[in-house]
């Protein structure tokens, strides 16, 4: 999850460039909306033990799967 967070930030970063096009903006954002479903794909098939050695909670993980791509 906090790879998530740190590549949010940096693609966040081209979507504000004045000098990005336009193509390129939406190809970021494309890329970073597919890493989030993969990501969110992987949350849901994890068990109880392997949610609890990550430190997350079923409630954090509904939460998480909760949320549209976009976000």
């Amino acid at each position: 999850m906090e790879r998530t967070l740190s590549s949010d930030l940096r693609f966040n970063d081209v979507n504000r460039s004045t000098t990005a096009s336009l193509p390129l903006r939406i190809l970021a954002n494309l890329s970073l909306w597919q890493r989030r479903l993969a990501s969110r794909h992987q949350l849901a098939r994890l068990d109880a033990r392997l949610l609890a050695d990550a430190g997350i909670s079923e409630a954090q993980r509904y939460k998480e799967l909760s949320k549209p791509f976009w976000r």
